[in-house]
């Protein structure tokens, strides 16, 4: 099974002002993601608007991606449902429409116990594709933890887990439980320095569809021990990286998109389109983290 690792872009759906998918602003954020460095793409994540598509706009979503990724780097694809049933089910047809990995959420609509969760991974991973597991417990309730993920050591399928707890201790606790097993990938904008300190491999990013020259350098920097010069560019970025982990992610990012390089900020209902001082503090960090990038 595949071991992945760099920057990997949760990437945004894009979608017209009357929600229907954009295919070409689709397949030109994605081709200008690659052609910036990332070394995967990420479908249907929930900052995709996963749960807000219907299974045809899915499929439209992941051939999309193929089409314009052209095999330069790995397309996976988010699989966020309620049933097991519709997560096998879905696991396969995703596989069957190119995806060429998972990521796959915990239940939905139920929080399941450890037993659960590890049945639900095992399960999934019958499709064959390889899983990254999205372990957010703030947001989903479910906790991936190192019991579980010893039940999960003999799945091959499963080889990646992004650490999105917040508690960065995770990271070491990961490795020293498991070596290196499953890759561990950062699934927080705002923890990137910090979990590259301590060896992460890969990093799952909301806001390098905004930035992704930017960010895959900031990565390169870590990776390369280079932290002087990483934190001065982390500290640029930082204000708007902490707009990855609010409840409007989703707008606020797509909104970040369309000041950097004008792709489109609409979402689907029931996300609406920012207003107010909502809508012009966004605007002031991300043109404030613009600017700061120019005169770098």
């Amino acid at each position: 099974m595949s071991q992945w690792k760099g920057v990997f872009p949760a990437v945004t759906t894009k979608m017209t002002p009357e929600g229907k998918i954009d295919a070409a602003a689709m397949q030109s954020s994605l081709d200008r993601l690659v052609r910036n460095g990332v070394s995967g793409v990420i479908v249907l994540p929930m900052l995709g608007e996963n749960a807000s598509l219907s299974v045809p706009e899915r499929e439209t979503v992941i051939r999309l991606a193929r089409e314009a990724v052209g095999g330069r780097v790995p397309v996976l694809s988010g699989l966020a449902e309620i049933t097991l049933d519709a997560a096998k089910a879905n696991a396969a047809a995703y596989k069957s429409f190119g995806a060429e990995g998972l990521m796959v959420f915990p239940s939905l609509g139920y929080k399941t116990d450890p037993r659960e969760t590890a049945h639900w991974y095992r399960e999934i991973a019958r499709a064959g594709l390889p899983i990254m597991v999205y372990n957010n417990p703030i947001a989903y309730g479910v906790d991936v933890t190192a019991d579980i993920l010893e039940e999960l050591i003999g799945v091959p399928e499963i080889v990646c887990i992004k650490e999105e707890t917040g508690d960065i201790r995770r990271v070491t606790d990961t490795y020293v439980a498991f070596g290196d097993r499953f890759s561990v990938f950062c699934g927080v904008d705002d923890l990137i320095v910090e979990s590259c300190s301590l060896g992460v491999t890969g990093w799952v990013s909301g806001m390098t569809n905004a930035w992704p020259a930017e960010c895959v350098r900031l990565f390169e920097l870590c990776q390369a021990q280079r932290y002087d010069e990483a934190r001065k560019l982390y500290h640029i970025l930082t204000p708007s990286f902490h707009l990855d982990t609010h409840v409007k992610l989703v707008q606020y990012i797509k909104l970040a998109e369309h000041l950097v390089y004008g792709a489109p900020e609409w979402t689907r209902a029931p996300r609406l389109p920012l207003v107010g001082e909502e809508r012009a503090r966004v605007v002031r960090t991300v043109q404030a983290a613009m600017r700061s990038l120019e005169a770098t």
